[in-house]
């Protein structure tokens, strides 16, 4: 199972640390190739932002030239690193709860990373909600182009604040 991604960046801090390491066998198995953004070693004072920035700016650079990256990551609730990931321009991460919603954010919202909640995700549920936002793609349709550039325009406008 390959779709159209280049490349996955992967993030986790502690609290995502083993779906992150679980998630490198099942992605490399499904053909994808991937760097791991950290962070290497479980440490339980590790801070979320220093890995949601760091993959939010290598998939933002590779989108910008033109390749198809995107990002996974991993936290307690996947709300901090979801926070921190959409500070970076032209970021569109999500924490879906659920596969329909991970799929409806690649459809409808072209969203370039997913952030997983370690937590309240058993490895399969996680496992299944990535495998079916890696095989989902951005519809296209009018309605979604209109509301990404609306996104696109307050991003490049705020740039003058």
């Amino acid at each position: 199972m390959n779709s159209m991604t280049d490349f996955l960046y992967l993030g986790a801090d502690h609290g995502g640390y083993a779906l992150k390491e679980a998630f490198k066998t099942v992605l490399t198995a499904w053909g994808y190739r991937w760097e791991d953004e950290g962070n290497n070693v479980l440490d339980q004072t590790d801070d979320y932002p220093l890995y949601a920035l760091a993959v939010a700016k290598k998939v933002a650079r590779d989108q910008e030239n033109g390749k198809d990256a995107k990002g996974i990551l991993a936290c307690r609730t996947a709300a901090g690193m979801a926070i921190a990931a959409n500070k970076v321009k032209g970021i569109r991460a999500v924490a879906p709860y659920d596969i329909q919603s991970a799929i409806l954010s690649r459809e409808h919202n072209d969203a370039n990373i997913l952030v997983l909640a370690g937590d309240f995700l058993r490895e399969n549920e996680a496992r299944e909600m990535m495998h079916a936002w890696l095989a989902s793609e951005f519809t296209g349709e009018e309605r979604h182009r209109r509301r990404l550039e609306q996104i696109r325009k307050f991003e490049q406008d705020s740039d003058k604040v």
